[in-house]
């Protein structure tokens, strides 16, 4: 008998850390790290890039228990840094850094990595959240990641935070995205008929040594290599951990809500992946300000209503998740804009104040390292 989900959850982030006089990114010192491990243990790790560091809550059965952990470890991750006149930031792109400046971290993963990558690792000057939601039997996981997929780029718009790339406008909400797409095994996840097919296609490309295994297939959107959950790895980084929070409720939910229909012999409907890809874009483009594409209404709804019929959808799953204060600050991230709204606005208000190019760029900065502090 098909084991029913727990939909516990697990969330990832990571950070950039800056030098909070010059606003500049600052590798981590091996002090700091040495002192978050010994605080943290294995829920902490460095990235790719020196100046990054990794935090991963531990499983949590509800958003509740997730909150309090993350919120911890956003906390103590601050005040560690601070011990070194530096400061945490949650966006997926720095306003002003030169991805040229970077070094790497010297790790086994790290430098194959960039051994297999070439210039195209060297540029992952990026940071993004990712989602788990425990989903025990493996025919569900795909299953529902089939479906799911629908959901990705809602959850793209909503999380955009990363409009500015080396002291330019980019002119789109979510930067990270076009940098993160020059890797390969990215973008939105294939449809898989079975588990089974999804085994064969990772082995097709493990059996050959391409990658050693599924932790080097990078979809918005995979069944974890390590756990069993689903992971959803689409959103952009969040300033504001009440807003990563809100992210994390929803996709447990819609999960619920997908689990839920399957229960009665109903499901989502799946569309064409060049039908998603164009509402994917219009994500990383605009983030919520255009609205998306309804395929089942042929038409392009705003944000509003894109929220309003979301918590309907999935109303009865918040209830049983005990997570409805959680998924209800969608209407309020929805009316307040996105965090790389925010940043456009601190951007546009220092230079109107007379503040230099240069200048405007560590006024966003600054802001993002607030963001970090808030609701903390």
């Amino acid at each position: 008998m098909t084991q029913d989900p727990e939909f516990t959850l697990g969330i990832e982030e990571e950070y950039l850390l800056v030098d909070t006089k010059t606003c500049q990114l600052a590798a981590a010192p091996k002090a700091l790290m040495a002192a978050l491990e010994a605080d943290l243990g294995d829920q902490v790790s460095p990235e790719f890039l020196r100046c990054q560091i990794e935090i991963g809550t531990p499983v949590a059965p509800d958003i509740r228990q997730a909150g309090e952990r993350l919120r911890h470890l956003r906390a103590t991750v601050a005040a560690r840094a601070a011990e070194h006149g530096l400061a945490p930031v949650s966006a997926s792109c720095h306003p002003f850094a030169d991805w040229r400046d970077q070094d790497h971290t010297d790790k086994d993963r790290y430098n194959q990595l960039s051994r297999d990558m070439g210039g195209v690792a060297r540029r992952m000057l990026i940071c993004g959240m990712h989602v788990h939601v425990g989903i025990a039997d493996p025919a569900q996981r795909i299953d529902l990641m089939n479906q799911f997929a629908y959901f990705l780029p809602h959850l793209l718009a909503l999380s955009a935070s990363s409009p500015f790339w080396m002291g330019q406008d980019t002119g789109l909400a979510s930067y990270r995205t076009t940098v993160f797409g020059d890797m390969p095994r990215t973008g939105l996840p294939p449809a898989f008929g079975s588990w089974a097919e999804f085994e064969r296609s990772v082995d097709a490309l493990t059996g050959l040594g391409i990658i050693e295994d599924g932790s080097k297939i990078w979809w918005d959107l995979r069944p974890s290599s390590k756990y069993p959950t689903l992971e959803t790895r689409i959103c952009d980084a969040c300033p504001r951990v009440a807003d990563a929070l809100t992210l994390a409720a929803l996709i447990q939910a819609t999960l619920r809500m997908l689990w839920r229909l399957s229960r009665r012999n109903q499901r989502w409907r799946q569309y064409e992946p060049f039908l998603l890809n164009e509402n994917r874009w219009r994500a990383a483009r605009y983030g919520t300000t255009e609205g998306l594409i309804d395929f089942g209404a042929h038409a392009i709804l705003p944000f509003d209503r894109i929220a309003a019929d979301w918590l309907d959808l999935i109303a009865e799953d918040a209830d049983a998740l005990d997570s409805q204060p959680f998924v209800a600050r969608l209407r309020d991230m929805v009316a307040g804009g996105t965090a790389a709204q925010a940043q456009r606005h601190v951007h546009a208000r220092a230079r109107a104040a007379g503040a230099s190019p240069p200048e405007a760029m560590q006024a966003v900065t600054r802001h993002l390292i607030a963001e970090f502090r808030r609701d903390l």
